[in-house]
């Protein structure tokens, strides 16, 4: 975490040391070493999100982010631009995912009350579940908005749809088919 400045690796955002978590690159369950090469510090949510993942997928998850890399800690960084602690630094740009998740009607709450221990739940969920996830965008919103424990307002469902499909766990096809990768 010294090395990069009390940063998370990923959004750049101030890493409190009780957030901080080793994330190696390329999983330790995929044989990945704890050398410096391989590990970075980021927030737990991040951390859970990315799981296994091959070296591969992060990287997708994180380029499939539209511009400004979304943090499923809640925190929010704005864009870098290169400064001279930072040469070299390139915005990459990408092509949006396919589909858009519908804007929700404002609501009294904001989606920076969704904890990241919220949105690990919801995988949680999803997981466990199988075979029996909900296929269509509908019902996915219906089933979230239905988890008595997390008393999500239809505001935070959207938010955390758009963190699922944002960290690569969900797609949504034009047709509001939805493709799960848990």
């Amino acid at each position: 975490m010294f090395a990069q400045g009390g940063l998370c690796f990923f959004c750049s955002a101030a890493l409190p040391k009780s957030e901080a978590s080793v994330e190696h690159l390329v999983a330790s369950s995929r044989a990945g070493s704890n050398s410096d090469d391989n590990c970075v510090a980021c927030c737990k949510a991040m951390n859970a999100l990315l799981g296994s993942m091959s070296l591969k997928e992060k990287i997708k998850v994180v380029l499939n982010q539209k511009g400004q890399f979304k943090c499923p800690n809640g925190t929010s960084n704005h864009p870098s631009k290169p400064t001279a602690k930072q040469p070299g630094k390139v915005k990459l740009v990408v092509d949006p995912p396919k589909a858009k998740l519908p804007k929700a009607a404002p609501v009294h709450a904001s989606h920076s009350e969704v904890s990241p221990e919220i949105i690990i739940k919801v995988i949680e969920n999803l997981r466990s579940r199988g075979n029996a996830r909900p296929k269509h965008l509908s019902s996915l919103r219906a089933t979230l908005a239905a988890l008595a424990s997390l008393k999500l307002t239809p505001s935070q469902v959207v938010y955390v749809l758009e963190q699922l499909q944002a960290v690569g766990k969900i797609s949504i096809g034009s047709d509001e088919i939805v493709t799960y990768k848990l």
